[in-house]
Order: C-alpha cells, then structure tokens, then sequence
C-alpha cells in the first residue's frame, strides 16, 4: 500500500460507505456481505485484495492489470479505502461497470477519518468482506501481468498450506537492484531457509497469493499501523505454523519503487528486533549452545540482542581476522553481571559447530548466513543456508 500526492483530475472525494457489492446471482436481501465465501454471496474462486490510501496516481494502471487478467474462473475485486483524500476510492467506483463487464464482481468500503487506520487494517477489512475460495494481494501502486492468477492459482491448487509468490520487475528500472535480484533469484530452498534475511520474506507482499483457508488458519494482519511490518509478521507467522513458501520463476509483477510507499515508515532497527526474536523461537531456545561466526560489529549486535539464557549459550565468537583472534576475547561491557562475561574469540578451524554465521557475501551488502550445523562451511555453502543480517 502506498501514498501519493498527486490529485485524481476530476477532484473528487469518496464519501465514507460500507462496503458495496455488485451481486450476480443470490445476495441476502438486505445487502449484507461476508468473509469467508458465506451463503449470502455468490461463489467466488479468486478475490483480488487491495487496500488503498490516496493512490489515485497508480489506480488505473493497477486495475487496468486486473481487467487484463487471462484467468478464466470467477474473480471478485475487494478494495478497502484507508481515508483516501485525493478520490481514490472514486476511481475505483469509475472502473465497476468495465470489470462488471469482464466478469469481475466488486465490493468496495472504507472509512474517511482525519486518519488512516494503517496497511494491517485495510487489508483486514479487505479480506473480511472479501469471499473468494483463494486471495490474491495486491498493493494499489503496483501492476500485475496478464498471467498472474492463473499462474499463481495453479500453483496454489498442488499447495495449499504455502504462500505462492512470483519475479517481479522493478519500476524505475535499476531501483534497489541488489534486492530485487534476491527477490528473483534464490533457489526455491532459499525461500525457505532465508528466512531471517534483512530483505524481509523471501517472496514479497505484493505477490502474494495463498488459500483463504491458509490465510484464517495463520491469523489476521498486525494492526498497528505505521512503522509495523506487519507482512513479516504474517510471514513469519506463517512459517511457524509450517506453512511452505513457493514462487512462480515468471515475471508476474511490476513492482514500484517511489518515497511514498509505506515500506519506507518501518525503522531497520524494528525488522532486526523481529528476526533475532524469530531465530531465537525457531532455533537458539532449541540449542543448548552454538559458535557465532563473526567476531565483528554484527556479530557482537547479535549477541547482546539476545536474551540472556541464550547468551550463556555462546560458547565462542569465530573469525578470520587476526586481529580480532589474538585479542583473545570479547567484552560484553553493557552487561550488569559482574564480573563481565567474556566469550572466547576463536579460528575458525577451531570452533564447533551449530553456527549463527554472519558474513558479507556480496562487496557493500551485508549478509549472515543463520543456521549451520556442520563442521566446515564453504562459500557455496553459506549462500545455501538462511541468513541474518
């Protein structure tokens, strides 16, 4: 979901509405809508969820791409509007009668508080008023190709407890690049075992697709609004309860990159706070002790976000550099204890294994690679095996 500061042409304001639903075929009588494919809607294979806040910029492209769709069941558009103020919502009701025509039923709500009430929220309410069998995430500034529900649906059909993403291609062109060749890059393994990257899940919001089942059995979004990554908190949760991840290796969607998209309101420091907390519940509190592998600036991060059981777990730092094996050990100078724990800084062909490994893979891009429970590690290996930092 994004922000834009560009007015709609006809400067028009939506007004404050419950959700509208075009209904084709039976609907309760007193117009009444609900989640989860209830007896009061139509049948529905795939709803396309939006939530929006003041995208009138991106809307037509964006919904130019669902009219475009070459996915062949029934389809329903569900957008709910996060106290737009430049006509989005407008914009939306402009384009009913040509996704009617395609076959495209929609229900549209939203609220126009002096605030929004933030990303987690409108996509809740999308998908409560939503009925499709499967959902299909889409943020409002971002376009999706012709193939994109029938690729990702034929997908979900053979996996029903995962999160199917696909490729994207970034607009501008050349826009964080490093990042979007890991978004389209890692091995199919990769999706599962990087987990604790910095880039966040390893298949991107925008792309997301996945069962409504899937989605009710994981929970709803955070919604705490701004600054909270509430997809890598669904991500994660989602990974906890042993959901699978699957992309689809094709370019399905145009993915922009502009300041106004929500993403740039989450701190760093926020999102490293979420995955030392998730390494630590998915791995450490299972380990009776392990070897961090990095005696540097992230590796010494890393153990004094941990908690203080797992600390005592750290048998050693392990490093190449010299410098940092002869001073022998490390200081935990923040630490009340008294006296101060001191953790052996060690080669690393004198550590033991399971490893928190953090090194840089690639020149000016920092990467730790997180569980590795063998004796020696190549470079082929680390860029295998999940990450940190």
């Amino acid at each position: 979901m994004s922000t834009c500061s560009l007015e709609h042409p006809n400067g028009q304001k939506a007004d404050s509405l419950p959700a509208k639903r075009l209904c084709k075929g039976v609907c309760a009588q007193d117009g009444s809508v609900g989640g989860g494919g209830g007896k009061a809607s139509r049948a529905v294979e795939v709803s396309i969820v939006i939530p929006v806040h003041n995208a009138s910029c991106w809307l037509d492209e964006c919904l130019q791409g669902i009219e475009d769709q070459d996915y062949t069941g029934s389809m329903e558009l569900s957008v709910y509007d996060d106290a737009s103020t430049d006509g989005s919502r407008a914009i939306v009701e402009g384009w009913r009668e040509r996704l009617e025509r395609r076959g495209v039923s929609m229900v549209i709500s939203g609220h126009d508080s002096a605030q929004p009430r933030g990303v987690g929220h409108a996509k809740n309410q999308a998908v409560s008023q939503s009925s499709g069998k499967y959902l299909c995430f889409q943020d409002a500034d971002d376009v999706m190709m012709p193939q994109r529900i029938h690729l990702q649906y034929e997908t979900c059909l053979f996996n029903s407890t995962s999160l199917i993403g696909c490729q994207v291609r970034r607009d501008p062109e050349g826009s964080t690049e490093r990042y979007t060749r890991w978004i389209n890059n890692i091995s199919q393994d990769q999706l599962s075992t990087q987990v604790y990257t910095s880039h966040g899940p390893t298949v991107i919001m925008p792309t997301w697709f996945c069962s409504r089942d899937w989605f009710q059995r994981v929970g709803t979004f955070d919604e705490g609004g701004k600054g909270v990554p509430e997809d890598l908190l669904w991500f994660y949760q989602s990974v906890g309860q042993g959901g699978g991840v699957v992309r689809v290796d094709q370019c399905l969607l145009v993915y922009r990159y502009h300041q106004q998209a929500a993403t740039h309101s989450v701190l760093e420091e926020t999102i490293w706070n979420l995955r030392v907390a998730f390494l630590q519940e998915r791995v450490i509190n299972q380990w009776e002790s392990f070897t961090i592998w990095n005696a540097g600036k992230q590796g010494r991060k890393l153990y004094r976000c941990l908690s203080s059981s797992n600390q005592k777990k750290v048998r050693a730092f392990c490093d190449v550099d010299e410098n940092k094996i002869n001073k022998g050990f490390y200081t935990y100078e923040e630490s009340k204890e008294r006296p101060k724990p001191q953790i052996p800084v060690l080669h690393y062909r004198d550590a033991s294994p399971p490893y928190i490994i953090c090194v840089k893979l690639v020149s000016g891009e920092s990467v730790c690679a997180s569980v590795c429970p063998v004796v020696r590690c190549s470079r082929s290996y680390l860029r295998q095996v999940g990450n940190l930092c």
